[in-house]
């Protein structure tokens, strides 16, 4: 058995976009300022980091104001227990960071309307500023600049494993991540993490379902959620158990629990979302 950690020995990382929030906020932001088409248009001939760039400019030029983006960001589909989840963990004393590809404005923006953004260390994502102008720019995370980071499996901006990595050298080795994801971009990062380490992908979505069709290329403890209770009572029962118990010993009671076998059998909507727009609803 291992020694007894303290709650700053674990890091958690969250994913943003389908993870903290319901939908892919790039999309959501585009369709509720009326985009949705001119999206889907540039994405024909642009990377999708440039497209939003582009995409926002253009807004811009219509007359769509940054308070116009921060207003569709604010009534963003999030569920109450994913907050709780974050200020639960942040009071257990683990260190909270994002990993995402989203922009800096589009996530601070909701992190602040809902009072949680100072409990992260650090939000690793692509960089966007507001110009004098009012126009927002987002940029790449790996500048253009740089060398291209040469993972085949992530986009030309942004390589989360490359992150991890990163992340991994910086902080203890004796320290614990848990990584929370659901989409395909998280699978990178996933195959990062240790044998002492957990991964929980929102399950039926592409990270749950590439994590079981290449089980033999990841070392991290899996264990899936479907809602933001679940991600809420595993994330915390991942936590308090990784306290006392090795993280196989950990896994092996959370997979016969009921919290894990209701993430995996259970499918029906979430109750439990704070804001939502007539349009997803």
């Amino acid at each position: 058995m291992e020694s007894v950690l303290s709650g700053s020995d674990i890091l958690v990382i969250f994913d943003f976009d389908s993870t903290i929030v319901e939908v892919d906020s790039d999309p959501w932001v585009a369709e509720q300022l009326g985009a949705a088409t001119r999206l889907e248009e540039l994405l024909t001939r642009l990377p999708w980091n440039d497209m939003m760039d582009v995409l926002m400019g253009e807004l811009h030029n219509q007359g769509k104001s940054i308070m116009d983006v921060e207003e569709a960001l604010r009534c963003i589909p999030l569920q109450s227990e994913k907050i709780t989840a974050i200020e639960l963990a942040f009071t257990l004393g683990c260190e909270l960071r994002i990993v995402s590809d989203a922009n800096s404005f589009f996530i601070r923006t909701i992190l602040d309307n809902y009072g949680v953004a100072d409990l992260f260390t650090e939000i690793h994502t692509n960089p966007a500023t507001c110009e004098e102008s009012g126009r927002l720019r987002i940029r790449p995370f790996h500048a253009k600049s740089e060398p291209p980071h040469g993972c085949p499996l992530c986009p030309p901006n942004m390589c989360k494993g490359r992150i991890i990595s990163k992340i991994q050298s910086d902080v203890l080795q004796n320290r614990k991540i848990i990584y929370v994801g659901d989409g395909s971009g998280d699978y990178c990062p996933s195959l990062k993490l240790t044998k002492d380490d957990f991964v929980l992908p929102r399950a039926e979505y592409p990270l749950s379902q590439m994590l079981s069709q290449f089980s033999n290329k990841v070392k991290a403890n899996v264990i899936p959620w479907s809602n933001g209770k679940q991600m809420k009572d595993i994330l915390i029962t991942v936590i308090d158990s990784s306290k006392m118990l090795n993280a196989e010993q950990t896994a092996e009671n959370l997979s016969d629990s009921n919290c894990a076998k209701t993430a995996l059998a259970q499918r029906e909507q979430p109750t439990d979302v704070l804001i939502t727009n007539p349009v997803y609803a």
